[in-house]
C-alpha cells in the first residue's frame, strides 16, 4: 500500500471531541479537520460503531479519516454510547437508542461552524449496517453512504440465521461483543469517573447470545433496522461494497436491484476488511473510490460516479483448494445494470448421481438418501471470513464423504458463472426438524475440490420465515435452497460437483436429532446464472491502495491465528479450535498496551447430538504505567432437543484485584431449529 503524506489541505486532528445527547449522555469522538475549515467549512464523514477508537480501530481510523481531511473533509470517528469512552450503556446491535443517537450526531455536524451541513456516512460491518439504518430514516444533513461489508436484512443474511439455520458464527460475534463490553473508558479521557463508568458496564453486560437465541424465526426484533422491510425510505445515494470471502457479498446486488435512489455495487475478493486493506487480495485504492463518491454527493462535482457501472465485480478464476489466500486470481468484470440481461439461467437435472449438463432426466422414481455425520462441516470454514488465519473451506473431498454427490462430466469450454445459483430440491425426511446444506465445488482434473459457493435451509423455514411450520415425515415437498452470490469460472476440463448433506457442523448448529433426507432425482434440478464475456470488462481498473498514515506500534508479544481439527479416535469425538490471539502492542501516541486473545472450540462427539459443545473464551487488558485492567469473558453453548442452554462467566480485575465476577445459566427453548 502507498503511504501518503502530502495532502491538499492541512490537517488537525482534535481529541478527545464530545458529542452531547438529549439526555445528558456524551458521546467521545476523534475529529480530523483541515487546518482552515473554520474560515473554509467543510462536509463531514461520519463513521459511528463500537469499536473502541483509542485502542480498537486506531490505527485503521488513522489511515482513512486522515487521508479524507487531507482531501477537503471534517472525518470523525464516534464511538457508540457505552463503547470506548462514551458514556451509556450499549445493550444490543441497532437499538432504537443508537439510531436516536446517530441522528442527534448528524444534526451536531450539521450545526458546527466549521461543516456545509452536508454529512456521508462511511462504515464497515456495524457502521455499514447503521449508515443503511440511518438514511431509512432521512436525516437532512445525511446526502450519501458508503456501505461495507452490510445488509439490508438482519435475519436471513446476517450472523444470526441463514436460511433459518443456527449460525455457529452467532455465538462467536456475541462472545466478540460480550468481551468488547467488558473493558472501560480509559482514565486519561474521562479522569477519575473510569471505574465507576466501568462498574456500570460490568453490571449491565449481559450476554447478547441469550436475546438472540429467543428469537429464532422472523419477527419485529430482526425486522428493527432491516432496511428491506422497506426499501423506498431509502433515497440517499448508497456505494455497496464487501468481497467474496466476506459473510455478507449476498446484499450488494440486492441494494444495486432494489433501491430506490442511486445505489452502485463494488465486490472483490476480499474478506471482511476495507478494500484498500483487502485479504485475499488484490487490494484497490478504495479511498480515492470514496473520494470520488464524497466529491460528487457532498461538494456537487462531477465525478462520473452516476456514469459507473450498476456493478464492479471480481471475476474469480479457478485455483485449488486452501484455507488461506494471499491473491484470488481473477479479472474485473462489469454490468452496466441490474438484474442483467448478460446473465441467462442454466438448468442441470439430476440424474443417475450426476449433474446432466445436456438436460436429461432420469425415469426413475427411486430417491437417493444421505443421513450425514456431525463430522461433516470441520473444513466449512468460517460463514464470515476475516483473514485472521486459516478461516476458508479446505479441499472438498473430506467434506464429500458425508454427503450425497452429484458431479458433472468434464466441461467443453469455460463456464462464467455470476450470481446467486439455486437448487430445486425435491425431498421427504423423517423427521418433523431438518435442515439441508448444499455445496458447488469446482473439481479440477486432479479431483481437487474448491469449494465455490454454498447454501442452507432450515426445512421447517420452507415456506416462511416468520411462521415456519414441522416437516411430516416421508411427505414429498420441494423448495428452492439458494446459494451464497458468487463470481466465478470454472475452466474447460474441470467437473461440477453438487453436494447436499444434512448437517454442517460448525458453521452451522446442527438439528435436534439425525435426519434421513430423501433426494428425489427425477424433481430435483440446480439452476446456474451463466455469464456472457462482456468486451467492456477489459476497461476495467483501479488506482493503487493508498492511506495515509497509521499509528506507530511496538509490538510486545507474538501474535498467533490458527485453526486446529482434534480427532480422538477413542473417544469418537471431534473438535475445531480456533485460535485468534492479537498478541500484545503499545499505541505509541498514548503509550497504552493491548492485549487481545480469543480461543473458540466447538466439539462434538460420534453422531451424539447432545454432545454439540461450542465454546468461545476471551482474555482482554489494558495497561499504562501503574494502571492495569483485564477481563477474561467465556460462553458455552450446548443443546439437547428441547432447550438450548447457556453459561456464560465474566471476571474482570483491576491489577491483580479481581473486582467483578458474574455468572449466567439460561436454557432457553428450541423453536423449529
Amino acid at each position: 500500500m502507498k503511504e501518503v503524506t502530502d495532502f491538499p489541505r492541512r490537517v488537525e486532528c482534535r481529541d478527545p471531541v464530545w458529542i452531547p445527547m438529549s439526555d445528558g449522555v456524551q458521546l467521545n469522538a476523534r475529529l480530523w479537520l483541515p487546518e482552515d475549515a473554520d474560515e473554509r467549512p467543510v462536509s463531514a464523514i461520519l463513521e459511528y460503531i463500537p469499536y473502541r477508537l483509542r485502542d480498537g480501530s486506531a490505527r485503521r481510523d488513522a489511515m482513512h479519516h486522515h487521508y479524507f481531511a487531507g482531501h477537503g473533509y471534517a472525518s470523525i470517528r464516534v464511538d457508540l454510547r457505552g463503547s470506548g469512552d462514551s458514556g451509556g450503556l450499549l445493550k444490543d446491535e441497532y437499538l432504537e437508542q443508537e439510531l436516536l443517537d446517530g441522528e442527534e450526531i448528524l444534526r451536531w455536524l450539521e450545526n458546527q461552524p466549521w461543516c456545509t451541513g452536508r454529512v456521508g456516512m462511511i462504515g464497515i460491518s456495524w457502521g455499514g449496517f447503521n449508515g443503511l439504518q440511518l438514511a431509512a430514516r432521512q436525516p437532512s444533513a445525511l446526502k450519501a453512504v458508503v456501505s461495507v461489508c452490510s445488509t439490508d436484512d438482519r435475519y436471513a443474511d446476517d450472523v444470526h440465521y441463514m436460511g433459518g439455520c443456527l449460525l455457529g458464527d452467532n455465538l462467536s460475534w456475541a462472545s466478540t461483543m460480550f468481551a468488547y463490553n467488558s473493558l472501560p473508558p480509559d482514565p486519561s479521557v474521562v479522569g477519575d469517573a473510569w471505574r465507576e463508568m466501568w462498574h456500570e458496564r460490568l453490571e449491565g453486560n449481559d450476554p447478547w447470545l441469550i436475546n438472540w437465541l429467543k428469537h429464532p424465526h422472523r419477527d419485529a426484533f430482526w425486522k428493527h433496522g432491516s432496511i428491506c422491510e422497506d426499501f423506498s425510505k431509502v433515497e440517499t445515494p448508497v456505494l455497496a461494497v464487501s468481497g467474496w470471502a466476506d459473510g455478507y457479498s449476498n446484499a450488494v446486488k440486492r441494494l444495486v436491484a432494489n433501491m430506490p435512489g442511486l445505489c452502485k455495487g463494488l465486490i472483490g475478493p476480499w474478506s471482511h476488511k476495507y478494500p484498500h486493506l483487502g485479504e485475499p487480495g488484490p487490494a484497490i485504492g478504495f479511498l480515492q473510490e470514496c473520494l470520488r463518491w464524497w466529491d460528487q454527493w457532498l461538494k456537487g462535482e462531477e465525478t462520473g460516479v452516476k456514469e459507473d457501472p450498476a456493478v464492479r465485480v471480481w471475476m474469480q478464476d479457478s485455483i485449488p483448494p486452501t484455507t488461506s489466500y494471499s491473491c484470488r486470481p481473477g479479472r474485473w468484470v462489469m454490468e452496466p445494470s441490474w438484474p442483467s440481461s448478460d446473465i441467462t439461467t442454466w438448468r442441470l437435472p439430476l440424474a443417475q448421481k450426476a449433474l446432466s449438463l445436456d438436460g436429461t432426466r432420469t425415469d426413475e422414481k427411486a430417491a437417493l438418501t444421505v443421513q450425514s455425520p456431525l463430522s461433516c462441516g470441520l473444513f466449512a470454514g468460517k460463514w464470515c471470513s476475516y483473514a485472521a488465519g486459516p478461516d476458508l473451506a479446505h479441499d472438498q473431498r473430506e467434506e464429500d464423504g458425508g454427503a450425497l454427490i452429484f458431479e458433472s462430466p468434464p466441461l467443453e469450454k469455460n463456464l462464467e458463472i455470476m450470481g446467486a445459483p439455486v437448487f430445486e430440491l425435491a425431498f421427504s425426511v423423517d423427521r418433523p426438524v431438518a435442515m439441508v446444506a448444499v455445496r458447488l465445488s469446482n473439481v479440477a482434473p486432479d479431483d481437487k475440490a474448491t469449494r465455490v459457493t454454498y447454501g442452507l435451509l432450515n426445512l421447517t423455514h420452507r415456506e416462511s420465515h416468520e411462521s415456519p411450520a414441522p416437516l411430516e415425515p416421508g411427505r414429498h415437498y420441494t423448495v428452492r435452497v439458494k446459494f451464497n452470490d458468487v463470481a466465478q469460472v470454472f475452466p474447460g476440463g474441470h467437473r461440477l460437483r453438487l453436494s447436499v448433506s444434512t448437517s454442517y457442523w460448525p458453521l452451522a448448529w446442527p438439528p435436534p436429532e439425525h435426519v434421513r433426507l430423501s433426494v428425489i432425482e427425477r424433481d430435483s434440478t440446480l439452476e446456474l446464472p451463466v455469464r456472457t464475456p462482456r468486451a467492456e470488462d477489459k476497461q476495467l481498473a483501479f488506482e493503487e491502495a493508498e492511506a495515509a498514515p497509521t499509528i506507530p506500534a511496538k509490538r510486545l508479544e507474538p501474535d498467533h491465528h490458527n485453526w486446529y481439527v482434534h480427532r480422538d479416535l477413542a473417544e469418537d469425538s471431534s473438535t475445531l479450535e480456533v485460535i485468534n490471539d492479537n498478541g500484545t502492542i503499545r499505541l505509541e501516541d498514548s503509550g497504552l498496551e493491548v492485549q487481545t486473545k480469543a480461543v473458540e472450540c466447538y466439539r462434538s462427539k460420534d453422531d451424539d447430538f447432545d454432545s454439540v459443545v461450542g465454546e468461545a473464551r476471551w482474555d482482554r487488558s489494558l495497561k499504562r504505567g501503574d494502571w492495569e485492567v483485564r477481563t477474561v469473558t467465556r460462553t458455552i453453548l450446548t443443546s439437547n432437543s428441547k432447550e438450548f442452554i447457556v453459561h456464560a462467566t465474566l471476571d474482570a480485575y483491576e491489577g491483580e484485584l479481581r473486582v467483578c465476577s458474574r455468572n449466567w445459566d439460561v436454557s432457553i427453548p428450541r423453536k423449529l431449529v
